[in-house]
């Protein structure tokens, strides 16, 4: 052996030892703030077709916060017709310390139509990144609904989002149903967060519902996370004591009602029922934390159900988006018992993106059913027909339907043949 091989030989020896003993890096260094913006997301305060909301955190010395827009252009030179918006600014003490999170509204903004923009305090900025404000009527629509993340989630549930906007980088949102992160008030778990969907959250609009992990046990009860409010920034049109919590918005022929399941159910349905009265979009989605119907032994959620599958069956809600069981169950067209509309029939859904894992149990509501597996969906909608499919981390097609309108009858459903029926070895 020459000497040049013996090094070698001593190097890759001794690496696995000088490797574990690094030390490893603090959460209050890995999720330090910065005068430099991150955490950036995007997200609707009001119309998705004429206005667009910006939040976005750094460290307290940054005072003053704002951000340009600016119509996108083929070339660079969009940025001199840049228009600067000033931000409002919360400052959030966490378990690692102070930040400062900034809110912008673009407002005014013309339908269906791309722009530019970037946030910063004048000196420091973040890069430029673009969305496109929805149509002002009905028009095609995509989005993306995911389940709990809650776990190992810069780890392991980062592939799985970023499958999903494989699939679909044209999407107008992305739902959250619940239990984005494990710890309601632990900085690093929104930190995992944050990273693990990256620029996608600076692109793609998120609908946020809270799960019972967005809770933490406080001296008068329950509260919110403290990070809640100041990192996302809502409709405040839901009932009242549940701000940014329970809200509606309409989207290009479709209203997407986001509840928060965790309190409060007799009050949301009295409000469903004032919001659904009143509804001139063809398709209705609902979005909360946990299932009406469950797909786990021991979780059955009889009072919810009591409270807003009557709702659902009087106005005709098209779809039910849950999360909370760490597995994944899906219904055909389902009614109540004394449904009190021709138009009844709701298809709800359970599903898991991040890697925590429960036992599934088998029930006659469920059409298609999968246990172990990290899922997204995508959901297409162009006038009366709806194009929904359960994709795995691998993008592997776990799950398909269809839902055609029908006037003045429950919808269609076409329970789809899979391209791909069982998971590739």
């Amino acid at each position: 052996m020459t000497w040049r091989n013996l090094v070698f030989a001593l190097f890759f020896t001794l690496c696995p030892a000088l490797v574990s003993a690094q030390k490893k890096v603090s959460d209050e260094a890995l999720h330090r703030p910065t005068a430099t913006p991150d955490r950036v997301i995007l997200t609707w305060a009001g119309d998705p077709a004429t206005s667009q909301a910006v939040t976005w955190r750094s460290d307290t010395s940054v005072k003053q916060a704002l951000a340009e827009i600016a119509v996108a252009d083929d070339g660079p030179k969009f940025t001199e017709s840049a228009k600067q918006v000033a931000a409002v600014t919360t400052m959030l003490k966490s378990d690692l310390g102070k930040a400062h999170y900034h809110s912008v509204k673009f407002e005014g903004l013309a339908p269906a139509t791309l722009y530019a923009y970037r946030v910063g305090d004048g000196n420091n900025w973040s890069e430029w990144h673009q969305f496109r404000t929805a149509s002002r009527g009905a028009a095609p629509l995509t989005f993306l609904y995911v389940g709990d993340a809650q776990n190992n989630i810069l780890s392991l549930w980062s592939r799985l989002i970023r499958m999903g906007y494989a699939y679909a980088p044209m999407a107008n949102f992305i739902i959250h149903a619940g239990d984005l992160v494990n710890r309601a008030n632990r900085d690093a778990d929104w930190g995992e967060w944050f990273r693990a969907a990256s620029w996608i959250n600076a692109t793609i609009p998120s609908i946020p519902a809270p799960g019972n992990h967005e809770y933490f046990k406080a001296p008068e009860g329950s509260e919110i996370t403290k990070h809640w409010r100041p990192q996302f920034t809502l409709p405040e049109n839901g009932v009242p004591g549940l701000e940014e919590t329970s809200y509606f918005l309409d989207i290009q022929g479709v209203r997407v009602i986001t509840l928060n399941s965790n309190r409060n159910h007799k009050e949301q349905a009295e409000w469903m029922e004032r919001v659904l009265a009143n509804n001139p979009n063809k398709w209705t989605v609902a979005t909360f934390h946990h299932p009406v119907f469950s797909t786990a032994r021991g979780r059955d959620n009889k009072d919810l159900r009591a409270a807003w599958q009557p709702v659902f069956d009087k106005f005709g809600v098209d779809l039910v988006l849950t999360g909370h069981d760490h597995t994944y169950g899906r219904s055909n067209v389902t009614t109540g018992m004394g449904a009190r509309s021709e138009k009844a029939g709701t298809v709800y859904v359970v599903s898991v993106s991040g890697p925590k894992m429960y036992k599934l149990e088998k029930q006659d509501w469920m059409v298609s059913s999968a246990q172990d597996m990290q899922l997204f969906q995508v959901i297409r909608i162009d006038g009366d027909r709806l194009l929904y499919e359960s994709r795995t981390a691998r993008g592997l097609l776990h799950d398909s339907f269809e839902l055609i309108k029908r006037p003045g009858k429950p919808n269609e459903i076409r329970n789809r043949k899979l391209e791909i029926t069982t998971q590739a070895k």
